[in-house]
């Protein structure tokens, strides 16, 4: 559970350096750069080619799926009735809608469940969350950005943007069976291992809570669909009507109840969705999270 504690740590650090007058205002905006066309693609390459592709994916790997696209239907749906400033769709969308799979779920998982039930959160984050931030949720980012954009820029930007070409040539990789040299993978890890803490100060330097900030209603609607709503349709759709039981039911039930992902925030902050609401729904949701998944992790083991 020490990552537990670290995350809160490193969350911590980037709020306190907000009082620092020395240090640049653009500092959180060099570290989402840094982690978006460095740290990502890493991670790409890193682990997609080691994904067994396989039937054994589809239950755990299809949470997170239906968790982004019952949050693009349901905020997508919402922003056009109430006609909501389209980067506050995007934001939520986007950060609503992925689970922080790894950097809160590893520990968490593995703290509840054992090294098995790591493997399931595993293949989750990596075939599921990992793969909807590194190329749909950018062609979310994109649609739903104030930028004016043809769709031909949209699949410029796409296609150019070098966390999707590093997650299309790790795929070709893992269909070729082809994997890093060892020594180039050490570099990588050690790059990986920066993104949590980077992250978590960049959210950190980022956020401003307050009391009008929580009052913000846009702020519980993501936060009710994150912690609440995602895992609930889990819950119902792969334990009351599929008739699962088990790790795979209880762990993929678990993910979707997790915090925000930071790296979805991220994304809406590069791409100027609602930057403040996207870093509030992280900072937020994280300590929330901790208290909403005790209840979740309750119902289901009975």
């Amino acid at each position: 559970m020490g990552n537990l504690f670290l995350i809160i740590i490193f969350l911590a650090i980037g709020i306190l350096l907000q009082g620092l007058s020395m240090l640049p205002s653009t500092t959180a905006k060099y570290l989402n750069t840094y982690l978006i066309y460095i740290v990502l693609p890493t991670l790409s390459f890193r682990f997609i080619p080691d994904i067994v592709i396989d039937s054994t994916l589809l239950m755990p790997v299809s949470s997170a799926w239906i968790s982004f696209g019952l949050s693009w239907s349901l905020f997508g749906t919402l922003g056009k009735v109430y006609q909501w400033d389209r980067s506050l769709t995007g934001c939520l969308i986007i950060t609503a809608g992925l689970a922080n799979t790894s950097f809160v779920g590893f520990p968490i998982v593995n703290a509840l469940y054992g090294d098995e039930a790591l493997k399931i959160a595993l293949i989750i984050d990596q075939a599921g969350s990992f793969i909807i931030v590194s190329s749909v949720a950018i062609i979310v980012a994109s649609i739903y950005s104030k930028e004016k954009k043809r769709k031909r820029d949209i699949s410029r930007k796409i296609l150019t943007f070098p966390p999707f070409i590093s997650f299309v040539l790790a795929i070709m990789m893992n269909l070729l069976s082809l994997n890093l040299p060892a020594q180039l993978d050490m570099v990588f890890e050690w790059i990986g291992q920066t993104l949590t803490p980077l992250a978590l100060i960049a959210v950190g330097l980022q956020l401003k809570v307050n009391f009008q900030a929580i009052k913000s209603t846009y702020l519980w609607f993501g936060l009710t669909f994150k912690l609440l709503i995602a895992p609930l349709v889990i819950f119902i759709l792969y334990g009351i009507i599929l008739k699962a039981d088990g790790l795979v039911f209880e762990v993929s039930v678990i993910e979707m109840a997790m915090a925000p992902m930071i790296t979805g925030s991220i994304i809406a902050i590069s791409h100027d969705l609602k930057p403040k609401l996207a870093s509030l729904l992280v900072g937020v949701g994280i300590p929330l999270s901790f208290l909403s998944i005790g209840v979740w992790y309750w119902i289901v083991s009975l």
